[in-house]
């Protein structure tokens, strides 16, 4: 019969995160959890396989954890629709700005590093964009129903060029942009959206 595990798994997935979000998939070996946990290996490879393994666990976790946060911010009544979006971009461009570490987004970090070769990160990468995506279009589309955004507009076409924003957002912090900077990126993605003409 098996022993029960004796340590907080959460705990260890969030360590793991850290580590791989700092350095890296290929930097970081199995070794550095381990020490980092204080788990033996042997614990580690029992309870979430092997290094690949434990980053795609923690990169799904890391994914679903995005868009929820996303979907809190954006979803609402349409009256306010405008006003999400617009706190939803000023947002991103303010946690931009405060990762003075620059270690960016783990999405992004994530996909930039594996997609090419780990198809099961690609595919969850490709999913969480477009569930952006369609949180944003979702959004954008409350904001025409209200009389925020011209009806005219494909919302879909503005979601993926605001999204497209805020991907470059967090690209340019982590290269180190000053935060003026980022937040005048913010200002201007929000200033070209089409307005309606009352």
């Amino acid at each position: 019969m098996a022993r029960p595990r004796k340590f907080d798994e959460q705990q260890v997935l969030d360590i793991a995160r850290d580590l791989f979000w700092s350095g890296g998939f290929a930097a970081t070996r199995m070794e550095d959890v381990a020490a980092a946990t204080g788990l033996g290996k042997g614990s580690l490879y029992g309870a979430f396989g092997g290094k690949q393994e434990l980053f795609r666990r923690l990169f799904d976790d890391y994914c679903a954890a995005v868009v929820d946060a996303t979907g809190r911010q954006l979803r609402g009544d349409d009256k306010d629709a405008y006003a999400r979006l617009s706190a939803h971009v000023h947002l991103v461009a303010a946690a931009t700005a405060a990762d003075t570490a620059h270690r960016g987004c783990l999405l992004a970090k994530g996909a930039a590093e594996l997609a090419e070769h780990d198809e099961t990160v690609a595919k969850r990468a490709h999913a969480t964009i477009e569930a952006l995506r369609t949180l944003l279009e979702d959004d954008i589309a409350a904001c025409q129903r209200n009389g925020d955004i011209a009806a005219n507009v494909d919302p879909g076409k503005l979601a993926a060029l605001v999204l497209a924003v805020l991907r470059g957002i967090e690209a340019l912090g982590k290269a180190g942009a000053k935060p003026e900077t980022l937040k005048d990126i913010a200002q201007t993605a929000l200033a070209v959206l089409p307005r309606s003409v009352n």
